[in-house]
């Protein structure tokens, strides 16, 4: 039952995500979309953030995904390249002129301030990996050839389109049968799903699931379970105790699970968030609660639950124990709501400094 990942000297990849790489494009500090005279260009998408992350980290990781060849594609190429992401099995369709059959989504993010809440506007429709289909990429030689040793991937890519939904599902049954580890972030966007379609096509993936990811709005939405105390989405005060009687009851219905691990933030106002994370192990029938981060201070918020997938997928792939993991989630999702982006801009030195208690005091 315990999490074991294949060696990485019988792997090419440490951990390989699959899902949607979008251009964002944001007002310069707090401004809004509406009057904006200069737009700031990240790259982003809640799968590519965690290769993106991890190959920051030292760890050898791959993104999967399609874009379309024009210059706006290469913006993505070239950031994960320059982050040493691999990207030798992202899908390249042709580009004709207008984006009628496919193109590079869009999002624009407004970041928040005080009393006023950060705002993201998708511009995504007909994307490239929308397009995505089963037998674009060959997930058998990915993962039983090449060697992967982790896979991440989340409701965001299942939720873009039918075909999604099913490249999804080959993924994941393809990586469980090579032995990969396989995580999967529920991120429920109401935007592009109603939660009556998250359910129908989440339950069918859990059982190829090892590490299952997501904040109280997530397991209500995508997998149906209520979390007492946590009905007002504007509440202040997390009921933890709540979180874990849930998090036990899916893990009860869905014994292949072997991790669950939920981000905790109350939002006391934009710029001002509690932060932290519990981490269940189900071998064992414990929780691992990671450092709490009280009124941390937000750059920007987007990306916090990415960088929290991606700090305890960081310390299982290095061997480190339960508890050490949810720490190195915990800080590395803290440390990245203080960076503008969506990627991480984070250092191995930092994340282990705040992971083991550091403080902000100036290095000289």
């Amino acid at each position: 039952m315990s999490l074991s990942p294949r060696p990485a000297s019988d792997c090419e990849l440490d951990l390989v995500s699959l899902g949607e790489c979008m251009v964002r494009l944001s007002p310069p500090g707090h401004g809004r979309v509406e009057f904006a005279k200069l737009l700031e260009v990240h790259v982003g998408g809640g799968e590519f953030n965690v290769s993106y992350a991890l190959s920051r980290l030292g760890l050898r990781t791959g993104w999967v995904g399609a874009l379309v060849d024009n210059p706006v594609g290469k913006i993505i190429l070239n950031h994960a390249k320059a982050g040493g992401v691999d990207t030798s099995d992202v899908i390249v369709l042709p580009y004709d002129g207008v984006g009628r059959d496919a193109r590079v989504g869009l999002n624009f993010t407004e970041v928040g301030a005080g009393v006023r809440a950060s705002v993201t506007m998708y511009d995504r429709g007909h994307s490239a990996t929308s397009k995505m289909k089963p037998g674009d990429v060959d997930f058998k030689n990915l993962f039983a050839k090449r060697g992967v040793r982790w896979l991440h991937t989340g409701g965001i890519f299942t939720c873009l389109s039918e075909s999604a939904k099913l490249v999804a599902a080959e993924a994941l049954k393809a990586a469980h049968e090579a032995g990969t580890i396989v995580s999967y972030d529920l991120n429920f966007r109401s935007k592009l799903w109603s939660s009556e379609q998250a359910i129908a096509a989440t339950k069918p993936l859990v059982k190829y699931i090892d590490c299952l990811i997501g904040n109280e709005e997530d397991f209500q939405k995508v997998l149906g379970y209520e979390v007492q105390g946590a009905e007002d989405e504007n509440l202040k005060e997390l009921p933890i105790d709540s979180y874990k009687q849930m998090v036990r009851r899916v893990a009860k219905d869905y014994p292949n699970l072997k991790v669950i691990g939920t981000t905790l933030r109350e939002v006391l106002n934009a710029s001002e968030n509690n932060w932290s994370a519990i981490l269940y192990w189900a071998e064992t029938d414990t929780f691992y609660q990671g450092p709490s981060f009280d009124r941390l201070i937000i750059e920007d918020r987007v990306g916090g639950g990415d960088g929290f997938a991606s700090g305890f997928a960081y310390g299982f792939l290095t061997g480190a124990d339960p508890q050490t993991a949810v720490d190195l989630g915990t800080a590395h999702g803290a440390l990245l709501q203080t960076t503008r982006g969506d990627t991480s801009e984070i250092t191995l030195k930092e994340l282990k400094h705040v992971a083991s208690g550091g403080g902000a005091r100036i290095i000289r």
